[in-house]
């Protein structure tokens, strides 16, 4: 296939150049940024460095109301009008 190219080219490789430059410069840009996005050899392996030990779930649960149906519509206390009140600052 090259080699007809080549025959087939009035100013030798010029043609040949040009069509081997879209795959390779391809080939570059997927490379470089599978490497940008990926970067395997700087990623920290979390799951070989690092020991994790599983300890029993520790807490309660005490149940303080019951609400059936449709008794009531809004909870007690809400805020979502009073923006200043439910978003602090950090000080």
């Amino acid at each position: 296939m090259i080699a007809w190219l080549l025959a087939q080219s009035s100013d030798g490789g010029g043609t040949l150049l040009l069509l081997l430059i879209g795959p390779a410069g391809a080939f570059a840009v997927y490379f470089g940024l599978y490497r940008y996005y990926r970067n395997t050899d700087k990623s920290h392996s979390f799951e070989t460095s690092t020991r994790v030990v599983a300890q029993p779930i520790t807490g309660s649960d005490q149940k303080i109301d019951q609400v059936t149906g449709t008794s009531r519509s809004s909870i007690s206390g809400e805020n979502h009008t009073e923006h200043r009140q439910r978003v602090q600052p950090f000080s």
